[in-house]
């Protein structure tokens, strides 16, 4: 082991010890070594030896001698750390007052949810709960084009899954006609006009910041126009735009568009409506509508908060405050619709519960907690800048969920055998969970063993290994075949501990691994890896969804009895 790690171990045990009255562990400083040095995780039988001789060097030093080292070799140990003020849960609102306040989630039925969604339910849920107030869950389903009654539902079971409770629950399309007789307010008062234009000329227009044609009309030319909406034009030959400023520097106030007609079945109104509304519009009006007090949104709308206060001020409607954040996204997991649909149609992945997404139903499947990921929401604050985050900030939150709770089972891959002889048991008990009380499970045994190929490679003749909750056994012969006798009394103490099944009922699965979907712009096509493993016969006595931790391996979600999927270390 070279110097700096041996530096690196003392110095953690030293410091360990001097903060648990003068005593170390070596599972404790091994943890702590590997959590920063991740290189180490695959040569920890290389480093444990010399972990275990440093933290015992160590916990024979009086608690003076301890704090006298730290002084002169490590003395940045004895420097206070600055003290963070953990804060629970978001930021105060302005103008909140306890009670009245009343937040929203609008996502739209377009496409499955994904960790985008469950941020932006996260943060209005959680501030209404703050302020004793009401979150509404509003389903904005003004677009029959791209909305299907699928997404809808996946909506629902993804917040469900979330745990996120509100108030009431409304969509978008309830509110039809209160839109319609806001439209007329607008054209009879001036401040909206029917657009026959061409797109493309409209496009240009904007673009070069001139008025059209249309913009000249009278009022009751407009009525006129949109009454024919309803009953004459086709899809684009007829917008309604809104009177903004076409100086405007902020190109969403050029004259937008407020409604426009779409010609396809809505998933629960079929056609009984053709004409529909704009994002803006709807939100604008809804939000007014329903006692909105603080409307939040992902800050790429942040330039649309002009638009919609000037919709309202042109109504006389209340305006609420409107706050903005950033979009979340893991590195490598993009959340476009635009990304992920051709993925699927090309076969590339699964479904959208394929544990490679970062969708709510990938990471459900994957074994992610929806407490892991409402703390690590809230760790994030309402910052601005942009939140690419790399999922293992996501892991870091989940492992102290899935750990507590997750079975211990032991698990070989490329196995190879290893036959005990003079095994003076054929029944051994093994706890369940390390520390917490989860029971013991009963593996019975023969003197046929299986053992992983990559710990068999490390064995060799006349050494001893612990076979893990059954005892030490001393290699007498190596090859296709290894061999060995059950030694009684076993108290070598350092030599390699090796986890194993039996070989009679040990049970074969597959476990996906999800690795990063995409690097820089490329689909990551090695993505997905398959390992096919032998593991305990309890395995086959859990339920679906259950968490495991393989030991030396991590932490996994049973999918099916001859599946399981990886969640993380």
């Amino acid at each position: 082991m070279n110097e700096g790690l041996t530096r690196e171990i003392r110095k953690i045990a030293l410091q360990n010890a001097f903060e648990h009255d003068g005593k170390t562990q070596d599972k404790i400083i091994l943890a702590k070594i590997l959590g920063t040095k991740p290189e180490y995780r695959t040569k920890v039988k290389e480093i444990i030896g010399d972990i275990s001789q440093i933290v015992s060097s160590v916990n024979q030093l009086s608690f003076d001698e301890q704090k006298k080292e730290i002084e002169e070799n490590f003395s940045e140990i004895l420097v206070p750390k600055e003290k963070i003020q953990e804060r629970e849960g978001l930021p105060p609102l302005p103008n909140a007052e306890q009670g009245n306040v009343v937040t929203r989630f609008p996502p739209e039925p377009n496409g499955y949810p994904h960790i985008g969604h469950a941020k932006a339910a996260i943060i209005n849920a959680e501030y209404a709960k703050m302020y004793g107030g009401k979150c509404i869950l509003r389903i904005d389903d003004t677009n029959p084009e791209a909305e299907r009654m699928e997404y809808h539902a996946a909506i629902k079971v993804g917040l469900d899954w979330l745990g996120i409770e509100f108030d009431s629950i409304k969509s978008t399309s309830d509110d039809m006609e209160l839109f319609y007789e806001k439209a007329m307010e607008l054209i009879n008062s001036g401040k909206a006009y029917v657009c026959t234009c061409k797109r493309d000329d409209i496009s240009k227009n904007r673009r070069e910041r001139k008025n059209c044609k249309c913009s000249m009309s009278d009022i009751k030319q407009n009525n006129q126009g949109w009454k024919k909406m309803f009953e004459k034009y086709k899809p684009g030959e007829a917008i309604i735009r809104f009177r903004g400023d076409m100086k405007a520097d902020n190109a969403v106030m050029r004259d937008p568009v407020l409604f426009r007609i779409i010609h396809e079945k809505h998933y629960t109104l079929g056609e009984r409506y053709r004409v529909w509304p704009s994002y803006d519009f709807a939100v604008a009006i809804e939000d007014s509508n329903d006692g909105i007090t603080h409307a939040f949104r992902s800050k790429e709308f942040e330039l649309r908060k002009e638009l919609i206060d000037t919709i309202l001020d042109a109504l006389n409607m209340r305006k609420p405050y409107q706050g903005f954040f950033s979009r979340l996204e893991f590195k490598g997991m993009p959340i476009s619709k635009r990304i992920l649909k051709p993925l699927i149609e090309e076969g590339k992945v699964s479904w959208y519960d394929d544990p490679r997404l970062p969708t709510l139903e990938a990471l459900r499947r994957r074994g992610i907690k929806p407490q892991a990921i409402k703390k690590f929401v809230l760790s994030l604050g309402l910052t601005k800048a942009n939140t690419l985050a790399p999922f293992d900030a996501l892991e870091a939150f989940n492992r102290k969920f899935v750990d507590a709770d997750s079975i211990r089972l032991f698990m070989v891959s490329k196995p190879k055998k290893l036959l005990v002889k003079g095994l003076p048991f054929l029944v051994v008990e093994i706890p369940n969970h390390p520390i917490k009380d989860m029971g013991k499970r009963k593996i019975e045994i023969d003197d046929r063993i299986l053992i992983s190929g990559e710990d068999a490679e490390s064995v060799g003749e006349n050494s001893q290994i612990r076979l893990l909750g059954l005892g030490n056994v001393m290699i007498t012969k190596v090859g296709e075949q290894l061999e060995g006798e059950f030694v009684k009394d076993g108290n070598v103490l350092d030599i390699p501990k090796i986890q194993w099944v039996p070989e009679k009922n040990s049970h074969e699965i597959k476990i996906l691994i999800p690795k990063q979907l995409f690097i820089e712009e490329e689909f990551n096509e090695d993505s997905l890896e398959e390992l096919e493993v032998y593991t305990e016969p309890y395995y086959l006595k859990l339920k679906e969804g259950e968490e495991i931790q393989f030991v030396r391996f991590g932490y996994c979600r049973k999918d099916s009895q001859n599946q399981a999927i990886f969640t993380h270390k």
